[in-house]
């Protein structure tokens, strides 16, 4: 699996969050997005890393503008909770 973190311009509210949260979901196979207007940032976890052409391409698609890009293997960390 793997994290990647982008910088994204344009966003203005959470209704631009949302609407490039279901672009990213509907367009790549991907575990989780979370994308903050106030930060500027988005946060996506997937199976297979996303070329940064292709992740550029459909942010712009959506009317907003990826300012910078970085990526990282990532682990699920297991967490098991016991109830005493």
């Amino acid at each position: 699996m793997v994290k990647i973190h982008i910088g994204v311009s344009g966003m203005m509210c959470s209704k631009c969050e949302a609407r490039l949260d279901d672009a990213i979901r509907s367009r790549f196979k991907v575990t989780k997005v979370s994308t903050s207007h106030t930060s500027g940032s988005a946060e996506i976890i997937a199976e297979n890393d996303i070329p940064q052409d292709q992740l550029r391409s459909v942010i712009e698609q959506t009317g907003y503008q990826l300012i910078s890009y970085d990526s990282e293997p990532y682990e699920k960390k297991n967490r098991l909770f016991f109830k005493t």
